[in-house]
């Protein structure tokens, strides 16, 4: 927690710069964040927490589709981004927290979504059953994340450049991913149901490129300049396209 406040999660830059360089080389022509709010299963009135928001893109992207009756509470560890989150929506309801003590009293919500952030809990079987706690009975979360082959392309290519380079994708063998992720919430939740998401990365730029590796491993500028150099020797033996391998999805899951 203190390198993800300190380093990666500061600002909202380093997330900005990863959800652009998806954006524009996906393969799937349908937004990420569309696919994540058609999957949610959520009463007309209804309370939602989500934790972990970022700079709010599951309500920037979906806010014409979000019905007047859900009552909506953002959260996230970092008030960089929570600021961002605020320019970009206009819910009122947000606040730095901590999944592993969430401030709210029993049975509160009806939705619980924690997308893309629960590798990053130190705790996780504490944070899950808070959020056990904190939702109704009958109540859902919804948790994506990715699986342990996603972006191997992409890692090759740094370890090429620098063996010892690590470019973390939230792997690891206790860590959420798609793989671990059904086995890791089942004690808390049941009816645990995995979607997952097609897609792929056709990446033809080197400068996004080397800005997404940068929000990940922090180089120095003159190390920056070299991988920089690298990748463009990387993309020219490639023909001018880097495939890279994704494999996102989302849990749903059901309190009982």
């Amino acid at each position: 927690p203190t390198y993800l406040l300190r380093d990666q999660y500061r600002t909202s830059g380093h997330l900005q710069a990863r959800i652009d360089f998806h954006v524009r080389f996906r393969t799937n022509p349908y937004d990420w964040p569309l696919w994540v709010f058609d999957h949610l299963r959520v009463p007309a009135e209804a309370r939602v927490l989500e934790i972990g928001c970022g700079v709010g893109s599951l309500w920037l992207e979906n806010r014409s589709r979000i019905p007047a009756g859900w009552e909506i509470f953002l959260s996230d560890l970092s008030n960089g981004m929570l600021a961002q989150a605020r320019r970009n929506l206009s819910i009122s309801r947000l606040a730095a927290l901590d999944a592993q003590a969430l401030p709210f009293p029993d049975g509160r919500f009806d939705t619980v979504i924690a997308n893309h952030m629960l590798y990053h809990v130190p705790d996780r079987s504490k944070a899950l059953s808070e959020i056990r706690r904190v939702l109704k009975p009958g109540g859902r979360i919804y948790a994506a994340t990715g699986g342990f082959d996603q972006f191997r392309e992409l890692i090759e290519m740094v370890r090429r450049f620098d063996p010892g380079l690590v470019l973390w994708e939230g792997r690891g063998p206790d860590s959420f991913v798609l793989e671990t992720g059904a086995e890791q919430l089942a004690p808390w939740f049941s009816e645990v149901t995995l979607h997952r998401y097609d897609d792929a990365l056709e990446v033809t730029e080197v400068e996004p490129l080397v800005e997404y590796v940068v929000s990940k491993v922090t180089p120095s500028p003159e190390r920056k300049a070299a991988f920089a150099r690298f990748a463009e020797e990387e993309m020219a033996r490639l023909g001018g396209v880097l495939r890279v391998s994704k494999d996102y999805g989302l849990f749903e899951a059901v309190r009982g």
